[in-house]
């Protein structure tokens, strides 16, 4: 006989969106079940940050993560493919 419980069923998860590891060339982030490696060579905004401004990243649509502490704006079709967006950046 199965055993019956009263636990309700898990919610959907909290992040869909995780920095999983840093080093000095980048940091990657897990995003839905796909690993993206995010060099400072290509997103620079990143490479002076502190660590807490990093991992504090919010996915505000299905294609689109933000990182409040840095009011930094991504598509995740520029984390895939960097080439096809050229940098526009300037300290």
């Amino acid at each position: 006989m199965p055993m019956q419980t009263n636990s309700a069923p898990l919610g959907a998860p909290t992040s869909d969106v995780e920095v999983t590891n840093i080093s000095r060339h980048g940091f990657w982030l897990l995003v839905d079940e796909s690993e993206l490696f995010l060099p400072f060579a290509h997103f620079p905004w990143f490479e002076r940050a502190a660590v807490a401004a990093i991992v504090h990243v919010q996915r505000t649509a299905p294609e689109h993560l933000y990182w409040p502490l840095l009011d930094v704006d991504l598509c995740l079709d520029s984390i895939r493919d960097p080439e096809k967006y050229p940098m526009v950046y300037r300290e």
